[in-house]
């Protein structure tokens, strides 16, 4: 029997798993495999980041020859030629004009450095005003102190103080009584999207706000679709007034929605062609 004391889990009960543990002991395809040999669908690629199945030979193969000719290579004032590769190979399938890379080593990571790089944008170009961040209700952004100040789940911050000062939200656009059974992108709830410019940018003035992030489909807290033209007006009203639209795509991209991102197809929504 496995010791299971000292791993302490990651959103989980951690009291009841350790009582009864469900392990999975092997991958390949789109299956686990348990501790007592059942096979299990992967329905959501491991946490969103195994898009082409468990195990595939090619990918296996380059993990191995990787490891065995260089396991790691340090990235400041120093790199090595498969990084470059890898911004390149990413260049050539994001939007149009997303032609800059930071790597990070996982979502919570990723926001993080993105909210801090929109901060830093509007402060080297003289605009040092623009301190604020807004979120929506219900939103994930994972777990660093910008993730869950940004996020919109109480739960994920209650423990944790006030986090990042000068944060608000926007109203998230789930009503299922309205939505329910609708055919691709529901018709209602585009008028929300007015509440950033009419309420929020109204009371903090656009001039503060630095960035708003978005998920294209909202996840974590429900697989919530956007409503026809939300995602444009959001585009338009960042675009009228200098803040930059972060869209926070660690569950929508590299193909989940059809597109290589949320941002293009099927949300409708093209990222304008330039270097923001």
């Amino acid at each position: 029997m496995i010791n299971t004391e000292h791993f302490w889990m990651p959103f989980s009960a951690n009291r009841q798993f350790k009582q009864k543990p469900r392990l999975l002991v092997a991958a390949k395809g789109m299956y686990y495999t348990s501790d007592d040999g059942r096979q299990i669908l992967d329905g959501t690629a491991g946490l969103w980041c195994v898009n082409a199945g468990h195990g595939h030979p090619k990918i296996v193969e380059a993990i191995q020859q990787q490891a065995a000719q260089m396991d790691y290579a340090p990235p400041f004032q120093m790199g090595h030629p498969k990084a470059f590769e890898a911004a390149t190979a990413l260049v050539d399938v994001a939007p149009k004009g997303l032609n800059r890379v930071f790597f990070a080593n996982d979502g919570s990571e990723a926001v993080d450095t993105a909210l801090k790089i929109a901060l830093a944008y509007h402060r080297v170009r003289g605009d040092s005003m623009r301190h604020r961040l807004i979120g929506r209700e219900r939103g994930y952004h994972g777990v660093g102190f910008g993730g869950i100040s940004v996020g919109g789940i109480a739960g994920n911050r209650k423990h944790y103080g006030p986090g990042i000062a000068g944060v608000d939200h926007l109203r998230h656009t789930l009503d299922i009584g309205k939505n329910a059974f609708s055919r691709g992108l529901p018709a209602h709830g585009t008028e929300i999207a007015d509440e950033f410019e009419q309420r929020l940018l109204a009371l903090h003035d656009p001039s503060t706000v630095a960035a708003l992030i978005v998920e294209p489909v909202q996840g974590s807290a429900g697989v919530v679709i956007p409503p026809q033209g939300y995602l444009q007006k959001l585009r338009a009203t960042c675009d009228k007034y200098g803040i930059l639209l972060i869209f926070d795509e660690v569950i929508t991209g590299f193909g989940r929605l059809g597109a290589s991102f949320g941002a293009e197809s099927p949300t409708g929504l093209r990222c304008r062609d330039s270097d923001d």
